[in-house]
Formats: C-alpha cells, sequence, structure tokens
C-alpha cells in the first residue's frame, strides 16, 4: 500500500470509477471513497493493485491516505449531497486542501460553495466533465474554473486524463469562481439543441423519404465521414444498426417516444432569458422534451385531428438537403451557445476565452465535432467575436445551407412533420440578420398603452407621444 495517494475522489460509481482508473492508467496514485462497500471493493479489486488504486467507506481514513495539499475530487449527484460531502470531509482536512466539484451544479452554487471554503482556507472549484462513461475511463473534456492557483496543483494529472485532439490535452483554466460548471451548464444547452435537431432531421427522413432503420444507419454514417463529423452523428448511424435482443427487429423501433432530462439544459435557457440573449434553438429542444412527456395527450389528440398527407419526394435530393440543413442548424446552435457564454463572461466577470473552449471541446465531450475545429479558429482569429455568424469564414457555409433548411422547414410546415429546432435555427438566422426588425410597432404600442416611451432613429433621445384615441 503506498504511503499516500496522489488524487482522492468521492463518489464511485460508474463514472466515480471510471475516473479513478483513468487516473490511475496515467501515472498517478488514487484513493476512492464512498458509503457503498460493494463499489469500494468493486473498484479495489478492477483496480488490481491498492500501491496505485485504493479505496475506503471511511471519511477520514479516505482523506488521511492523501498526500498535501490534498486533491479530491466529487462525482456525486448535484444538490444537497454536494453540500453533505464537503461537510463529511471538512474536520479531516488542512488549510490548502482542494475540493473539485466533478458534477453538473448549478452555477450559483458552485459560487455558494466557494465562498464559505474560503473562509476555511479550503480551495474549491467547479470542473465540468463531459464524456460519459466511456469519456471518463478513456479521457473526458474537461471544464475547470475557481482558483486559479489551486488549479495548478490538479492540471497535471487533469491534463494527462483528459482527452486528445491532435495531441493537445482537452482541458484548460476557464475562469475564476464558477467559470466551470457555467461552460458545461452552457455546454449541455448546446448538446440539447443538437439532439434535438438530429432527431427532427430522422423524423423527416423516415416520413417523407420512407428511409429503413439500414439507409438511416449508412446515411448517417456517411455524414459522420464528412463535415458533420461529430459525436452525435456517430452514434446516431450505430443506433440505427442496433438489434432488439428483447424481440425481432430493431431496437430504436421499440424505444418509447418520452425524453427524459436532468436540468441542465433548462438552466441554460433560463439563465439566457436572464441575461437577454436569444436561445431559440436550444429553448424549443428544452420544449420537446416536455411535449414528448405529454405521451396520453398526443395520442389522444393524434386521434381528433388530420394530418395533411406527405408529398412525394426525391430521396437523394431529400437525404442532401437534409445534410446541409442539419449542418447550417449545427452551426446556428453552437453560435448561440458561444453568444451566451460571451455575455456571461461578461456579467459574471469569468474572463472566457471563446476560443480555448471551443478548443478543450473538439474531443472528449458529448458535443465535440469537426466543426469545433473550425469555430476554435474563428475564436482564435479575433477575440472580440460577438456572434460566430459575423465570423468572415462562417459566412459562406451559411450562405450555402440556409437554403436547404428554408425548403425543409416549409416542407415540414405543410405536411404536418414537426421540425421546431430547425425551424427556431432559420428564424433566428432571419431575425439576427436583419437589419431593422418591426418592434418598432411593439414599442409604439408599449407607449401607447403604458407610457413606455420609445428611441427614434432620426435623432438621439428618449420620446413619449400623446396619442390620439
Amino acid at each position: 500500500m503506498a504511503d499516500t495517494y496522489d488524487f482522492g475522489l468521492v463518489g464511485l460509481g460508474v463514472m466515480g470509477r471510471n475516473f479513478i482508473l483513468n487516473v490511475a492508467d496515467n501515472g498517478f496514485t488514487a484513493y476512492g471513497n464512498d458509503l457503498d462497500e460493494e463499489k469500494v471493493n468493486a473498484l479495489i479489486e478492477e483496480g488490481g493493485d491498492t500501491a496505485k488504486v485504493n479505496a475506503s467507506t471511511d471519511a477520514e481514513t479516505f482523506v488521511k491516505a492523501l498526500s498535501t495539499p490534498r486533491k479530491i475530487m466529487l462525482l456525486v449527484p448535484a444538490g444537497k449531497v454536494v453540500d453533505i460531502v464537503i461537510e463529511s470531509l471538512l474536520p479531516f482536512l488542512d488549510k490548502g486542501d482542494i475540493i473539485i466539484d466533478g458534477g453538473n451544479s448549478f452555477y450559483t452554487d458552485t459560487d455558494r460553495r466557494e465562498a464559505y471554503l474560503k473562509e476555511k482556507d479550503i480551495n474549491f472549484f467547479g470542473a465540468g466533465v463531459s464524456g460519459g462513461a466511456k469519456g471518463a475511463r478513456r479521457g473526458p473534456s474537461i471544464m475547470p474554473g475557481g482558483s486559479r492557483e489551486a488549479y495548478q496543483f490538479v492540471k497535471p494529472i487533469f491534463e494527462a486524463v483528459s482527452a486528445k485532439y491532435q495531441g493537445e490535452p482537452c482541458v484548460a483554466y476557464l475562469g475564476p469562481k464558477s467559470a466551470g460548471n457555467y461552460v458545461k451548464m452552457v455546454h449541455n444547452g448546446i448538446e440539447y439543441g443538437l439532439m434535438q435537431l438530429t432527431s427532427e432531421i430522422y423524423d423527416l427522413l423516415k416520413k417523407a423519404g420512407d428511409l429503413s432503420n439500414d439507409e438511416l444507419h449508412e446515411t448517417f454514417a456517411t455524414w459522420n465521414a464528412g463535415r458533420l463529423q461529430s459525436f452525435l452523428v456517430e452514434i446516431t448511424s450505430g443506433i440505427f444498426a442496433q438489434k432488439d435482443e428483447l424481440g425481432e427487429g430493431d431496437l430504436v423501433d421499440k424505444i418509447l417516444d418520452k425524453a427524459k432530462q436532468k436540468g441542465t439544459g433548462k438552466w441554460t435557457s433560463q439563465n439566457a432569458m436572464d441575461l437577454g440573449i436569444p436561445v431559440p434553438t436550444i429553448d424549443i429542444a428544452v420544449s420537446m422534451r416536455e411535449i414528448s412527456a405529454l405521451k396520453t395527450e398526443r395520442v389522444m389528440a393524434d386521434g381528433i385531428y388530420n394530418r395533411p398527407s406527405l408529398a412525394p419526394v426525391v430521396k437523394d435530393s431529400l437525404v442532401s438537403k437534409a445534410e446541409k440543413a442539419l449542418y447550417f442548424s449545427f452551426i446556428i446552435t453552437y453560435a448561440q451557445g458561444m453568444h451566451q457564454l460571451a455575455d456571461a463572461s461578461k456579467e459574471y466577470g469569468y474572463e472566457l476565452q471563446l476560443g480555448e473552449i471551443a478548443k478543450i471541446w473538439r474531443a472528449g465531450c458529448i458535443i465535440r465535432a469537426a466543426l469545433l475545429a473550425d469555430i476554435t479558429e474563428a475564436f482564435q482569429a479575433d477575440a472580440n467575436l460577438q456572434n460566430l455568424l459575423l465570423s468572415p469564414s462562417f459566412a459562406d457555409k451559411v450562405q450555402e445551407t440556409v437554403t436547404s433548411a428554408r425548403e425543409l422547414v416549409a416542407y415540414g410546415a405543410t405536411h404536418g412533420i414537426p421540425l421546431p429546432g430547425l425551424s427556431n435555427s432559420v428564424l433566428y438566422f432571419d431575425a439576427y440578420t436583419s437589419g431593422r426588425l418591426p418592434l418598432n410597432l411593439i414599442q409604439a404600442q408599449r407607449d401607447y398603452f403604458g407610457s413606455h416611451t420609445y428611441e427614434r432613429v432620426d435623432r438621439d433621445g428618449i420620446f413619449h407621444t400623446e396619442w390620439e384615441k
């Protein structure tokens, strides 16, 4: 048994066990802690050598087994559990020790915990971890934020265990306070948007193009070999090839169409509204999960209303337009998320570098995609870029694909195929690129009924009119 261990981790579920084994595989000794004795024993058995990987159910034994300053990561459910675990560790910690919250904690909770522990001379920071269970084992994307000085003690471990993109680690110090948890929250919001868009394109291809699951598998595989290369497109191709082990046919057709959520997408949407940043593709992705939960009502409504008959389409043409539309809407979703990050950085003092964020998302995480290499370059070329749509390098990409998105939105609206994510992406693009919107009328209405005043296009100042009744 080692005298002391380099890294500690609380929470030995699938994510925690995989992460700690990843740490051990990369040359660091690691010690785990969990109240569940079976999970502790499972880690010890899988680790194989207690000099490299060990664990205990006892908090004091766990803390004393770690080298100082102690580096303790929590991979436990967000919320009160995090506070309970922190309180269980505090009696055994020393000044300068480091606690890292690797869960999906709400960013204001991270700010509260950092302030609380700072009074006790304990360093605390949030580190978003993306990549799922497999990513935790093989290399996730890690988004740490908090004390820059404390991060230096953890940096060698995080860089070793993280995913690599062309040899570069997919982890970087992002900023002070809750910057890491906030970036992970928006990452998840983007994830919601991309997943919704992918499901809509699947629905369109199946209903309008009558593509079989085998054809869908091949289509998404082909797309994944091109500019749409991404983790989500890759696994979508694989999903269509999965047979049902409990019966005949393909598994995807047996899965209930009710999508669950853990809240990070909703947090992204709510916070964007607080900031005044439009993220309609992400908003509707959250709403569609809520609509999907109304299964009984949807089935009843389906029996009441007639749906338009589908017009014939040329399959190859539909597939080509779908690829362009999905690429367009992926760009729009990333643009919305990055815009929110840029504004939040100013509002909360995060000092975020958007190019650095896109860079560490290129591998390991759920939203990793070839497109992120282009996004990284765009923000590195202009660190003050206000919106991805303003980047000259993206103008041609958008112009070349938006027409297909418009045509599919029109087809879906005409023939009763819901494409809300794609529709909202087109609407956002049209609104954002309109030099003049009809909101002058809204300002006039507000002044008419509430004396809320308005500004003019031809002179400076604030104005009010006594409108004729």
